[in-house]
């Protein structure tokens, strides 16, 4: 009769294992060591890092697999203050899983990758595989944990709406051209109409998924195609409404990181920033003036933003700064404008770390009201047909914002590109791998 196999057993629960017991690994060889008389295997897997010592008699005429090689390894589980954990595996049977690996681009084994950026974006399917590169998308996930789990316990449901759109959602933005069918269509660079179609479903709506910007922005924080996370609700005051529940899912998200990814956040060594309970509010016209910019700036610059971020920290000891009341001719058309001063909106930047994280505010909710916007930018009603078809029929008070995901972990992560925390990143140079 056969021995019975083991069940696999992750790196991470083998100091847990039974002296002596048998114990089955399966992972990619990390790092091979052979020395004079013994030699090492570190095996790696989801959950970390295991050592496999294996002695020259146990080595047959193929010798040890290269690194990143898939392995099953089968043996017995020995104490050893010296390796992780402090039990490593003996007397192996080593089987490969695939055919021995070519050398990797850059040596996953050591502490750090000192390859620069191009290198590790054209080898971003092997490069990913090192502990600390893995540890970043592992706290962008925990962030997405966040972001559904705090959305969910409000109330709110889940969307998905559709990527292939007929128009641009707002008008003389850039966007990519698609042959559909023989007829036009583009990419669609937010699901923003459709969240507030849904509105008038659902009450309460969220969505996570790509969104495309055809803007030829070459820099260190724009993508091409990114991450958004959507939210919209109804039934609102205005919107510092939305900017409260935008505070809490921010702080959602940072518990969730705390909760699911504490070993990435040791590993990069990384703060969690500070969201307090209520996010400091400056007005757009007095933040012009706290940076010393002419009166008439429709936006904030990149350098404003960072001497925001800054004087938040100092005097709120926030991490978050909220900019409220950008100018209307700024904003689109479906922005609701301020009550007592049409010139400005009812919206918001959020500023994290001295930079623009987040866009979110109050919409129009009244059919004439858009009507009369359109009209006043000169724009056609027709084209919008599908979209002012529900508020036609009634849609309560509502807003909403988004967070780009990559934006978020890159700052959390202090990143200087944000590039290094999307996993297959496109710009305005790349569309591979």
């Amino acid at each position: 009769m056969r021995s019975p196999v083991p069940p696999r057993t992750l790196a991470a629960e083998l100091a847990h294992a039974e002296p002596g017991s048998a114990i089955r690994l399966q992972g990619h060889v990390h790092r091979r060591r052979e020395l004079a008389k013994v030699s090492f295997l570190v095996i790696r897997d989801r959950s970390g890092l295991a050592q496999v010592v294996v002695r020259p008699d146990e080595i047959d005429e193929t010798g040890l697999p290269p690194e990143e090689t898939v392995v099953d390894v089968v043996g017995i589980a020995t104490a050893n203050p010296h390796a992780p954990g402090g039990v490593e595996l003996t007397s192996p049977v080593v089987t490969l899983l695939s055919e021995p690996a070519a050398t990797p681009p850059v040596e996953l084994w050591r502490p750090a990758i000192t390859a620069g950026l191009p290198t590790l974006l054209d080898n971003a399917a092997v490069t990913w595989r090192h502990p600390a590169q893995r540890a970043k998308w592992e706290i962008a996930a925990a962030s997405l944990q966040g972001f559904r789990a705090t959305l969910d316990a409000a109330g709110f449901t889940e969307i998905q709406t559709p990527k292939l759109v007929a128009s641009a959602t707002e008008s003389g933005a850039n966007v990519f051209p698609v042959d559909y069918f023989g007829r036009p269509a583009f990419l669609a660079q937010s699901p923003q109409f459709y969240k507030q179609q849904l509105v008038g479903v659902f009450e309460r709506v969220y969505e996570v998924g790509p969104v495309f910007r055809a803007e030829p922005h070459d820099t260190v924080r724009h993508l091409s195609e990114y991450v958004s996370l959507d939210v919209e609700f109804g039934f609102i005051r205005d919107h510092h409404d939305v900017l409260a529940m935008l505070r809490t899912v921010l702080a959602g998200m940072t518990d969730a990181i705390r909760a699911h990814a504490a070993d990435a956040l040791d590993l990069l060594q990384v703060g969690l920033p500070s969201i307090p309970e209520e996010i400091p509010t400056i007005h757009f016209a007095e933040a012009l003036r706290r940076v010393g910019a002419p009166e008439d700036e429709p936006d904030l610059a990149p350098e404003h933003e960072r001497l925001l971020g800054e004087w938040a920290l100092q005097e709120f000891g926030s991490d978050v700064l909220a900019v409220e009341g950008y100018p209307m001719r700024k904003r689109p058309f479906y922005t609701h404008p301020q009550p007592d001063d049409t010139r400005w909106s009812n919206s918001f930047d959020l500023i994290f770390r001295g930079l623009e994280l987040v866009t979110g505010g109050q919409r129009l909710h009244r059919y004439g009201d858009y009507i009369a916007a359109l009209t006043a930018r000169g724009e056609s009603t027709a084209a919008y047909e599908e979209y002012l078809q529900a508020f036609a029929h009634g849609m309560p008070p509502h807003g909403g914002f988004a967070i780009g995901l990559e934006r978020w972990v890159g700052r959390l992560l202090e990143a200087p590109n944000i590039r290094e925390v999307t996993l297959f990143p496109r710009d305005v140079h790349r569309l591979t791998p």
